[in-house]
This record gives structure tokens, sequence and C-alpha cells, in this order.
């Protein structure tokens, strides 16, 4: 890939954040981390309280790229099948058809995902790991892109389930809106006072536009001492005596990717160690699990990671291609 390619993605990722921003107000950083999810093939979980805008997000980016959009209301009563699709029988061909469900489009919004049991949401394993779906031993690919965006509240809250630790682990980030200052919050309903912004959101990308843009990201350079530092950081959550679960092997090649849309996005088509430490947060915090007693004394995943954070050696990179 040539600087042009690079200097092309930079100029397309600040149209998606600009065009959804039109509906997202004084939240840059977080649509920033949804267009590196995307430009990184990742999904998206954004976990918040009820009306601050989640939903929103994931129909904004949607409606930002010309690609098949739906959206799966995650209710108790929803079935596997209400969500992968499956075999009905045909009267007039006397034989059983499949009928896609909804993950086949190519942005999904699973809105309020840990409002469906465990089963239901077991549906999504398979097509968030391998974009892929099998039933009646067949197995039929997803649309590409394709990009799982959750809102879920937080599990506190009446009506919820857990989400398992193997549906979390197969989303690349997780972020939180939170509520806005009163300045923005001002701007807000001046925006909402006739008709919802999201209704003037027009695509400013095509789905093959995006396809090109997980390409260039793929292209970023990352260097061996990048590689390392990653592998570090991860290897040192599994050894915290706080915590009873740390990240995976996927969350270290969700952490690479990630870095490397990130430079993209930048103009750049090599990967610094700030890339790795503005997302390691986003794609690891949500992964890791505290034992009994780091939750009895308060402590929390941000503390243990940013204690990693911090005793983990910064790499001097300097000889970028």
């Amino acid at each position: 890939m040539t600087n042009e390619h690079f200097q092309w993605f930079q100029t397309a990722f600040d149209q998606l954040v600009r065009s959804m921003e039109q509906v997202i107000i004084g939240k840059h950083d977080v649509l920033r981390l949804a267009a590196v999810c995307l430009t990184a093939e990742g999904h998206f979980l954004v976990e918040d309280v009820p009306g601050t805008g989640k939903t929103s997000l994931a129909k904004a980016l949607a409606r930002s790229i010309d690609a098949p959009y739906a959206r799966i209301q995650f209710t108790p009563d929803l079935l596997p099948s209400d969500v992968t699709g499956g075999s009905i029988w045909n009267q007039s061909t006397m034989e059983f058809e499949f009928r896609p469900g909804p993950v086949f489009a190519s942005i999904v919004l699973a809105d309020e995902i840990n409002r469906a049991s465990p089963k239901t949401q077991s549906a999504l394993l398979e097509v968030m790991d391998e974009a892929a779906v099998t039933t009646d031993a067949t197995t039929r690919p997803t649309s590409r892109p394709f990009m799982v965006i959750a809102t879920q509240n937080p599990i506190d809250m009446d009506g919820t389930y857990r989400l398992p630790e193997a549906q979390l682990d197969r989303f690349m980030m997780k972020a939180s809106i939170g509520y806005p200052d009163i300045e923005t919050e001002s701007d807000i309903l001046e925006s909402r006072r006739r008709t919802s912004p999201i209704d003037s959101v027009k695509p400013v990308l095509t789905g093959m536009q995006v396809e090109k843009m997980v390409a260039v990201a793929a292209a970023s350079h990352v260097a061996p001492a990048i590689r390392q530092y990653i592998a570090q950081i991860v290897a040192a959550t599994r050894e915290s005596p706080e915590l009873r679960l740390g990240a995976s092997p996927r969350a270290s090649v969700a952490l690479m990717r990630s870095a490397a849309a990130r430079a993209a996005s930048e103009g750049r088509h090599f990967v610094l160690p700030e890339d790795v430490q503005s997302l390691a947060h986003a794609v690891l915090e949500h992964r890791l699990l505290l034992t009994p007693e780091a939750q009895l004394s308060a402590v929390t995943p941000r503390t243990v990671l940013d204690e990693v954070m911090a005793t983990t050696p910064i790499p001097r990179v300097t000889n970028q291609p």
C-alpha cells in the first residue's frame, strides 16, 4: 500500500465520523472507537444506562454506510432461529428452503443483547467469530463487510442476563457513551426540537469502500517490537493475582488489528506504542474477570489494566519503513 492509500483512508474515516456526529453530539472519541472497530473487522459492544444514545450510535453508523442493515430487538422470548434464520417447508416445491435471519446483513444491531436468554445469545457465537452460520449441516457466509454492534444495559438492572465470557471475548471493543455535559445536552435538545437527526444521515461510504479500508488498515506495518509489546501486556493480565481470567490470544489479535486501523485513521502506515495504549482499555478491559478477593477490595478491571500498562516497558520504535 502507498501513502496515498493511507491518506485516502484518513479522509474516508473522518467522513464517517463526521456523519455519525450529526446524531451523537459531543462524543467524538467514542465515535472514533466505533469507526476503528469497523475498519479492523471487529464487533462493538456499547454498555450504558437507558437513554444515552447507544441505539442511535449504531443506527448512525449503519446509515452512514450503503450496505444491508438489520436490527434485532433482544427480548426474553427471542429464539435462536429468530437471529440466524432457519429452514421452512415450501409446499410448492415440496422441499425445505433456508430463510436467512437478520445476521446476514452487513451491519447488525443487537439491541439490548443482555435481555435475551443465554441460549439465544449463543446464536451469535459462530457468526461473530467466523462470519458464517451453520444450519442443517450447511455453512453459509454472511455479507461483507460484517459487523455486530450490540447494546446492553448494566447487568445490575432488572431483566438482564450476564453475557458469558465466550460472548464477551468476541467483541473487539466495549465502550460507554456516558451522559453529556449541560452545554452538549442543550445542543441535543435544539437538534431534536422537530425531527430526529438520524433522518438526515445519508451514506458517505459504500460497502466496497469499507472493505477497501479494511484492506488498507491490515496493511499497516506492525514492527516486531510492537507485537512484543502487545503480547507482554496481554500476558501480564493472565499473571495478575487479582484476575481469575486474563485476556485471550484473540484479544492480542484484536489489539494489534485495532491499533493498525487507528494508525491508518491518522494517515500513518505504521503502528506506534501510542496506538496500542489508546485502545488497550477498550479492547481488553471487558475480557478481564476479577477474583472474589479483588472484588471485595474494590479493585476494578480498569485499575488492574492501569497497573499492567504502567509496568510494561514501552518499546522505542525508530526503524519504521
